[in-house]
């Protein structure tokens, strides 16, 4: 970013006034400060999104830019709306009430409340549901976009399965799992790479004697030759399916090397029969 400051202040000058309906340009430090931040924000969107990447903001004035980003940033609250409500045509929280809380009643909060003019920076929500994806360098409508876009791939996923099949496996993994904050899909996501890695159908349950047999396997492995094998598992998976699923394995995908870890640790210490739920 090479605006200078004298670029910037009248811009924040204006928020200003806007805000105090031209009455007054004067505003606390505080508010100074969370327009300035919400001046780099719509830059930075300019920036980052607009029209091709980076080359998009050289050749325009520090306000051009500013203007682009708060117009690329309302697109991006009308796009994310519109995919939260088709979201929400087929969404299934498997009872689990931290998914339910954030997506049927927090998500809407944000659109609600959101402000793309004066606080475009803020997220409003702690978006406490977890899901595949780092989103910690988003924040604002990005955030929430890519957020809704998270839980859209999982559904995804989840919608693969009987919805009966898959609370069996999350009551197995935590009979009070409807308290559970932990990711519904990455549980689901386990026993399916694992049943598929061990030639099992994914209606059998594991016996006993599955899990000596598998804790031997796995730590055998080290986590990157497990990672690879569940990755083939996946892969298969996906060849099963119709339309574009591409999106949607590269997704999971991002979520293997955590699982191919923490599969490693539970057999390496015998412990594999509390993340093999079923």
């Amino acid at each position: 970013m090479n605006y200078k400051m004298e670029e910037l202040i009248p811009i924040v000058g204006k928020l200003a006034g806007r805000y105090t309906s031209f009455e007054s340009t004067s505003v606390t430090y505080e508010k100074a400060e969370q327009f300035m931040k919400a001046v780099l924000y719509c830059i930075h969107e300019t920036e980052t999104y607009g029209h091709g990447g980076i080359v998009a903001a050289e050749g325009l004035s520090a306000e051009q830019a500013y203007e682009t980003g708060l117009a690329l940033v309302e697109e991006k609250v009308k796009l994310a709306l519109k995919l939260y409500n088709e979201l929400m045509q087929g969404f299934a929280d498997y009872d689990n009430l931290c998914l339910r809380d954030t997506v049927v009643n927090g998500l809407p909060e944000f659109f609600k409340w959101y402000d793309t003019k004066y606080e475009p920076q803020n997220t409003i929500l702690t978006l406490d549901y977890p899901v595949l994806k780092d989103l910690s360098g988003y924040s604002g409508a990005d955030k929430i976009y890519e957020y809704i876009c998270c839980v859209r791939l999982e559904q995804a996923f989840l919608h693969m399965f009987p919805e009966a099949w898959v609370t069996g496996i999350l009551i197995k993994k935590d009979p009070e799992y409807e308290e559970m904050i932990e990711n519904v899909c990455e549980v689901v996501l386990i026993s399916v790479v694992c049943h598929m890695t061990a030639s099992k159908s994914l209606t059998e349950d594991f016996e006993e004697e599955d899990y000596i047999r598998l804790q031997k396997v796995f730590d055998g492995m080290d986590a990157e030759t497990l990672r690879e094998r569940f990755q083939k598992a996946l892969e298969e998976l996906m060849s099963k399916l119709s339309g574009d699923t591409d999106s949607l394995a590269q997704y999971l995908r991002g979520a293997l090397d955590d699982i191919a870890v923490r599969v490693k640790h539970a057999a390496g210490c015998g412990g594999l029969q509390y993340i093999l739920v079923k």
